[in-house]
């Protein structure tokens, strides 16, 4: 009973996240609208680094990284991933962004090869040729037009996937807090000296708007965090997927952009590779015990 209470907690907590992870990119193409992703990453930062204090004074733990120079090399990753992925949503469909996205476990799949040695199987070379078969679908070329949003939303991919890979190779060694805070703080800090220039005052609703959407992005790592230790990778991960309901429901009423069946068919073939990658990938965890 134990066993299922926690795959069921994961699996809500999973689609909880994903979910506030969904309006929160919601909310970076509203205010692209009006600010550039600079400035949306500068003060959405300013409004999480708080957030994260908070947590700190709540459970304080070390904050000197175990592993400092993995540490560095993925706060850079992120702090480019953070830039790439709001400039992405400010200028693409949310469903051809999330096409893009949901690519990560089979970027993961490519380069844990050189990276952590791992081994391309039958499988998981099955599932990365799917998970492209279903980017073409989604994106439909030839009725696209490919731009550098495009590009944009494939470089944030794969130093999404730096990041990941980080994270597996330092058996989660790091506290949640130390985890949150530099990529955070070097986001932050270099938004801040790239603004110049870019800034556009903003009104109170604004800043509140940027307020909820770091709350929202905060509570959805938290939430994330929680779900992989109450239930399987095998139960979570899939859950990103739910982010495909999230992207019709918001982009046809927010943003007058309904879900072709080029983008639905294409991003379900995506998901459908993932979660074949996710199940190998289980298959070779060891056995948890109570």
């Amino acid at each position: 009973m134990s066993i299922l209470t926690g795959n069921f907690r994961g699996l809500y907590l999973g689609l909880l996240g994903f979910g506030l992870f969904s309006l929160a990119d919601a909310t970076i193409k509203f205010l692209g609208g009006t600010y550039s992703p600079v400035q949306i990453v500068a003060f959405a930062g300013l409004f999480t680094l708080p957030l994260i204090g908070l947590l700190w004074l709540k459970a304080p733990v070390p904050l000197r990284p175990v592993h400092p120079w993995l540490m560095a090399i993925r706060t850079a990753a992120l702090i480019g991933n953070g830039l790439l992925v709001t400039y992405t949503f400010t200028v693409m469909p949310l469903a051809q962004a999330y096409a893009i996205f949901f690519t990560l476990p089979l970027v993961l799949t490519l380069l844990a090869v050189p990276v952590l040695g791992d081994r391309i199987d039958l499988i998981a070379g099955l599932a990365v040729i799917l998970g492209l078969v279903g980017v073409v679908v989604a994106l439909n070329p030839g009725r696209v037009e490919f731009d550098i949003g495009h590009l944009a939303a494939v470089g944030g991919v794969i130093l999404a996937a730096v990041h990941y890979l980080i994270v597996r190779k330092t058996g989660g060694a790091e506290a949640n807090v130390p985890m949150l805070l530099y990529p955070v703080l070097g986001q932050t800090v270099s938004a801040f000296l790239l603004l110049p220039g870019r800034y556009v005052p903003m009104p109170m609703a604004d800043l509140a708007t940027v307020a909820g959407l770091s709350l929202a992005g905060f509570c959805g790592t938290l939430m994330i965090f929680a779900a992989y230790r109450a239930a399987a990778p095998i139960i979570v991960a899939p859950t990103q997927y739910s982010q495909i309901a999230w992207a019709a429901l918001f982009g046809a009423l927010l943003f007058g952009e309904p879900m072709t069946w080029h983008a639905a068919v294409g991003m379900a073939i995506i998901a459908a590779a993932g979660f074949m990658v996710v199940a190998r990938q289980d298959r070779h965890l060891p056995a948890q015990t109570e």
